[in-house]
């Protein structure tokens, strides 16, 4: 059974929008997080104990990789603004296409 659907450009807009926003928002809170979470200041944390070399690294090595898979998840973020916002441009240019056959039928 198949059902009718209406996509709504402005909906779509609004849509691409938030994910952009959402984009912006995790894209500036890696960048503070991975300020905050470097390398440096993982070392300054642990201090210089022999002991705490291995932790040392491992917690580097975990900031690291949230740093790459947030950054991911965010460029992501993006593409599907993207992606959404030139669905909805196409259907304003399908409906205003479709408007016009219309508008020219009644001559």
């Amino acid at each position: 059974m198949s059902e009718n659907f209406y996509l709504d450009a402005r909906e779509l807009g609004q849509l691409a929008g938030a994910f952009d926003t959402r984009a912006r928002d995790l894209a500036s809170a890696v960048k503070a997080f991975e300020r905050g979470a470097g390398a440096e200041q993982i070392h300054d944390g642990f201090g210089l104990l022999t002991e705490s070399a291995e932790v040392t690294s491992t917690y580097v090595d975990l900031a690291a990789e949230m740093v790459e898979g947030l950054g991911g998840l965010a460029r992501q973020f993006e593409a599907v603004s993207q992606a959404v916002q030139d669905n909805a441009r196409n259907s304003e240019l399908a409906d205003d296409a479709l408007a016009g056959l219309f508008e020219g039928g009644k001559s």
